[in-house]
């Protein structure tokens, strides 16, 4: 088989991660090492970047550059929310996308995100082969929310679940000082799939963490949440709560917990943009128990703290990258890299997989309902075992004047 020859170009699109720059650090660095790839570049804020033929020549980069990027936070090439409408609809940027790589020769296309990423390079990948233009196209999984389809787990969730439980210990810690009431609400990102609010089940596992947790695989009522937490309340001498909750919590009718404060704006996806969900119930549980309440947010830190990130989750997802690229230079396209969970010797060890995007694009995984207990307000063992050895390790960040020392792309534009 003829090896396909010409320029390689990677995009990150969606909410960035702390480890989506290590995958494409593994993109970059393995691209460049292939004979039969003679470009490498970068998209500036993804598809739209290409459309609008902004992208930046890596091989410019410096090797430590490249290095830095694995433990360098958010999109360093910046991200995109852009939809792709159905090329039987509106062909218009499809064939846009065919003119550039034309124009620049671009044979292997990248793209790194989560489950409306996947449907980006599946649409782009069948449009690509009905038009008779040879191209690889190959998805690198990303997303702090773990719920894409057919892969154990996510690159960007281990290190987002540290960050979600080192902090809810060290919150739990805080909330003990004073010797009065007191009942601390933590929202925790997660539309309609609750793994990241899970994870502050391992808090809990370390005897420093939540006292009830609520996910948005099962509805929520005002009603049970309050008698929860009366029951609680009511059982300890202290009478000191701790909640977590998923921003993306709703009743049976589909109403969010934030909309019961506000109407929510959508964003480009037509998602509902959530957040509110823990000053929402503050308020609610001040009016009913009388005591002093907390209302937390962890917001964008979950997907931003490269200084608590999981060194297998950054290795993970420089695997991605690299395996991605492998997989296309081999000849694979319309498919995603996934992750098979192993073990050696007792060890954890994640192995790559090949998934076909048409299974990842606009699919959700949800925790399973029997990981959690019957009150549907905890988490049994089950769930510990399966993140435990997500977050494990040391992220090794390097230091300079005893500040994080992150990458610096030159960011050389490539002349149209």
């Amino acid at each position: 088989m003829a090896i396909l020859k010409g320029a390689a170009i990677f995009g990150q699109s969606g909410g960035p991660t702390s480890v989506i720059n290590s995958s494409a650090s593994g993109v970059f660095q393995q691209a460049l090492k292939e004979e039969c790839i003679t470009a490498v570049y970068g998209a500036a804020h993804g598809i739209r970047g290409i459309l609008n033929e902004e992208f930046y020549d890596i091989s410019k980069e410096t090797q430590e550059q490249l290095d830095l990027l694995k433990n360098t936070p958010s999109s360093a090439l910046g991200s995109v929310r852009y939809k792709l409408k159905n090329a039987d609809v509106d062909d218009t940027d499809y064939k846009k996308l065919l003119e550039v790589f034309k124009k620049y020769n671009i044979r292997y296309f990248f793209y790194n995100g989560g489950n409306d990423s996947m449907d980006t390079c599946n649409k782009i990948s069948k449009f690509m082969a009905k038009s008779g233009y040879e191209c690889k196209v190959i998805g690198v999984p990303k997303t702090i929310d773990n719920d894409l389809s057919i892969t154990d787990h996510c690159p960007g969730y281990g290190s987002a679940a540290k960050y979600v439980a080192t902090t809810i210990m060290e919150v739990y810690h805080d909330a003990n000082v004073y010797d009065t009431p007191m009942i601390t609400i933590i929202e925790i990102m997660g539309r309609n799939a609750g793994w990241l609010t899970a994870a502050s089940m391992l808090a809990a596992y370390k005897g420093a963490g939540p006292d009830l947790i609520y996910l948005p695989e099962v509805p929520f009522t005002l009603e049970k949440f309050l008698s929860d937490v009366k029951k609680v309340y009511n059982s300890k001498l202290d009478h000191k709560v701790i909640v977590a909750v998923s921003e993306g919590c709703k009743d049976a009718e589909g109403r969010y917990i934030a909309e019961m404060g506000q109407s929510l704006a959508k964003d480009a996806f037509g998602h509902a943009q959530l957040g509110g969900a823990a000053s929402v119930l503050g308020d609610i549980v001040k009016n009913e128990f009388k005591c002093k309440v907390r209302s937390i947010e962890f917001s964008l830190m979950q997907r931003c703290a490269a200084h608590i990130g999981s060194k297998t989750d950054i290795e993970e997802a420089f695997l991605a990258g690299e395996e991605a690229v492998k997989a296309a230079v081999q000849g694979h396209t319309d498919y995603m890299i996934g992750f098979e969970r192993t073990y050696v010797d007792g060890k954890y060890k994640a192995k790559t997989i090949l998934v076909p995007l048409a299974d990842a694009a606009n699919t959700e995984k949800t925790v399973p309902l029997e990981w959690m207990n019957e009150e549907k307000n905890f988490l049994k063992q089950e769930f510990i075992d399966y993140a435990l050895p997500l977050i494990q390790g040391d992220p090794g960040l390097p230091f300079e004047d005893g500040l994080p020392k992150f990458a610096k792309l030159k960011k050389v534009l490539v002349k149209k």
